[in-house]
């Protein structure tokens, strides 16, 4: 079992005998004790404070206090299922604001790698930023940070803006950044050689993916951003690929990786010091515009539910210009 805390909120997970994943609520709703505090036989849990047990979809089984002739209806003492599948190695929890949310489990296309069909990541870096999870998906889609926030010899070590010209569509719950080859190749992609393309698409609720290829080799980066609280935000980036000198490769592309991560969460967290004080954030045309766009879609994913009514995409098409 493994204790999880996502919006707020205490998760278990687990797998269960037969090897499925499953996602609870923390809470024995007898006494409150974390349930990932007792035992897991594969089958069912047991709380480590009165021995009450239950089975993977949160149902009461067992209360060893009872004695012959008290009978209770187990199915008064149930512990919240959140709905989960597992998909390319990644576990998605889906955790509706309320019951009566429009949107179900259902009708959520879960996030895939097409080109990796069942195979899972290659490589994965996860750390916590300390902010709201806003601040931390507007970083993550901010094109122009990146000469001035991950200044590497593996990255970019050039002092000079050049004009980047990128035409953007609307794609489900979100947009995508259209395939265009790569001008200014940042050093880290030479390594797959020739020309790389790259499509860039974002997605509510926070995932981002970048789908490198030269035509030969396919790099897929997935970034999911998970908030943990009002003041915390976990940053999960997975790399998947094809190509396997890049298998080798893994013991020095693991530390660059996170430090490529960690250069975002240090500037985030500077930025908290001074978010304290309630500036405005002022957000400019063309630069900042998918992070308007971000916005934008919180707003109409919440209007739409409140209203009972389909997700309808305020993005546009539409060409943005920036310098970086």
């Amino acid at each position: 079992m493994v204790a999880k805390t996502f919006l707020g909120e205490p998760v278990l997970l687990a797998r269960s005998r037969a090897g499925e994943v499953f996602a609870l609520r923390d809470i024995c709703p007898h006494r409150a004790v974390p349930l990932t505090c007792g035992r897991f036989d594969g089958q069912e849990i047991e709380c480590c404070y009165h021995g009450w047990r239950f089975d993977t979809t949160g149902g009461c089984t067992a209360i060893p206090a009872l004695v012959e002739g008290q009978d209770l209806d187990f199915s008064r003492f149930r512990v919240k299922q959140y709905p989960v599948r597992e998909v390319q190695g990644n576990i998605w929890i889906y955790m509706a604001s309320d019951d009566k949310s429009h949107a179900s489990p259902s009708e959520i296309e879960i996030p895939e790698l097409p080109a990796f069909k069942d195979k899972t990541y290659n490589l994965v870096q996860t750390l916590r930023f300390p902010c709201y999870i806003d601040h931390a998906v507007v970083g993550l889609m901010d094109p122009s940070h990146l000469p001035f926030v991950h200044r590497a010899w593996w990255w970019n070590t050039s002092p000079t803006l050049t004009e980047e010209v990128k035409p953007f569509d609307p794609s489900p719950y979100g947009f995508t950044m259209r395939r265009h080859q790569i001008v200014n190749v940042p050093n880290a992609y030479r390594i797959l050689g020739g020309v790389p393309e790259t499509e860039i698409v974002f997605r509510l609720p926070s995932v981002r993916i970048e789908n490198l290829t030269n035509g030969r080799y396919t790099i897929c980066n997935l970034t999911a951003v998970t908030p943990v609280s009002e003041t915390e935000t976990e940053v999960t980036t997975l790399l998947y690929w094809d190509a396997p000198f890049l298998t080798l490769l893994k013991p020095i592309l693991q530390p660059l990786a996170r430090e490529f991560l960690d250069q975002d969460r240090r500037v985030v967290t500077k930025q908290q010091e001074r978010l304290k004080y309630d500036p405005p954030m002022m957000l400019i045309k063309d630069a900042d515009t998918q992070a308007r766009w971000y916005y934008q879609l919180k707003t109409e994913f919440a209007r739409a539910t409140a209203e009972g009514r389909p997700f309808v995409n305020p993005v546009k098409e539409q060409i943005l210009r920036w310098r970086c």
